[in-house]
């Protein structure tokens, strides 16, 4: 009998992607770690590694919707093959630039925008390619599984990063996550595209880009959660540069240990995904609970007074952060039509994304002059009122009360209990 949990990896196809996937994300987690790192060692600056968190996304407001319709029109394995070698070849040759010691910051900008304006194109391409490796029946699981592989790296990245800061230099880590890149590059290239669940490619034509938007309005719940996540990851969903922040300048832990951290809030997304790989149906209603249950673990951790209570309490920010993001991406792709599939979420990962070169550096500045818990609990905050106002604009439109609303988009037994 096949696993509820574990269902998808039954279908080789996602089989390949998400061995290959494991093995990439570990070695761009151990970048990012490095990265971090490298930043705070050249300038000693939170507003200098906000700068480069932003040129990392800000290219995804200007490239994601083209490299959305791209992906409705091109095979979508061939496009990330190729994105996945353009990744490589800039930590390569950032890796150099370190080992040979000739990194400036400078450098470390345009590389990093650089690598942002290739992640534009490779997120709506790999988003939108899951749905065809595993077909729309297995898709919540699938996205769950996503999210548990990427924890799964996002726990090894820190540790192996961690270990590989206090024996090496520095440059050898970005070496490696060039070396990683051949993973999914293989894996890609062992897909059978015959089994894949593939719509028909469109065609060019004018008017493509404002489609996605035209049929957005006449969506308002998949508004509902692109509002929603919009606050959340521009405010909330910065952990990466917090939980740096908080270890350097409140915690003043040393290298190798602060990427302990960033392990702890991967083990509670980890558990988090392998929850949520087990539900058959999302919808709005899961996103807008989760993202309040986010809310509030982000505040209550902002207020612990040493690392080992704030290392505990990551676990459940992890576990919340990724039950409102796998629910998020799994809602969008099921509740569009499949030529439209790979545009509508390149809107999303411009709202998911777009908003990170405003918040990152604003919240690297509150971190620094305020303090990292300002901007944690800040953070947490936001998250939270937008998903209680998305939920209230909802149920306006929709001429119900909040309770009814989410009651209509909730599981049977959750709903029991709402209503209990």
């Amino acid at each position: 009998m096949k696993s509820a949990t574990f269902s998808s990896l039954s279908i080789r196809n996602y089989r390949l992607f998400a061995s290959g996937m494991v093995v990439s994300n570990t070695g761009i987690w151990m970048q990012r770690i490095a990265q971090d790192w490298l930043v705070v060692s050249l300038t000693g600056s939170g507003t200098d590694l906000g700068i480069v968190t932003a040129l990392q996304f800000g290219p995804a407001l200007i490239f994601s919707l083209w490299g959305g319709a791209l992906a409705d029109r091109y095979r979508k394995n061939r496009m990330l093959m190729l994105t996945a070698t353009l990744t490589g070849l800039c930590a390569l040759v950032l890796g150099l630039l370190v080992v040979s010691n000739a990194v400036q910051l400078w450098q470390v900008y345009v590389i990093a925008l650089i690598g942002g304006t290739v992640t534009a194109f490779d997120n709506p391409a790999r988003q939108s390619f899951v749905i065809e490796l595993v077909g729309p029946e297995d898709l919540p699981n699938a996205v769950s599984l996503n999210a548990a592989t990427f924890n799964l790296a996002r726990m090894l990245g820190p540790a192996l990063a961690s270990l590989a800061l206090a024996v090496m230099d520095v440059g050898w880590v970005f070496i490696t996550n060039a070396l990683t890149t051949l993973a999914i590059i293989t894996a890609l290239a062992l897909i059978r595209r015959e089994e894949l669940h593939a719509p028909i490619p469109i065609v060019r034509a004018k008017g493509q880009y404002r489609e996605a938007f035209s049929y957005l309005r006449t969506r308002p719940d998949l508004v509902a959660v692109l509002a929603c996540m919009f606050f959340l990851a521009t405010f909330g969903l910065n952990f990466q540069l917090t939980s740096t922040l908080m270890a350097t300048q409140t915690f003043h832990l040393g290298k190798g240990v602060f990427g302990l951290l960033n392990i702890m809030l991967a083990l509670g997304a980890l558990s988090g995904a392998l929850v949520t790989a087990r539900k058959r149906r999302v919808g709005v209603a899961l996103v807008l609970l989760s993202a309040c249950g986010f809310g509030l673990a982000a505040t209550v951790v902002s207020l612990m007074p040493n690392p080992v209570l704030y290392g505990a309490l990551l676990l459940p920010v992890g576990v919340m952060t990724i039950m409102v993001t796998t629910a998020a991406n799994a809602t969008m792709q099921t509740g569009v039509e499949p030529e439209m599939r790979g545009r509508v979420m390149s809107v999303y990962m411009i709202v998911f994304l777009g908003g990170t070169p405003v918040g990152s550096p604003l919240v690297g500045w509150v971190g620094q002059h305020f303090g990292a818990r300002y901007a944690v609990g800040g953070g947490g905050l936001i998250s939270l009122a937008a998903a209680v106002i998305a939920a209230y604009a909802l149920a306006r439109v929709k001429g119900m009360s909040v309770r009814e609303r989410l009651a209509a988009h909730t599981p049977p037994r959750l709903a029991e209990r709402l209503a209990a």
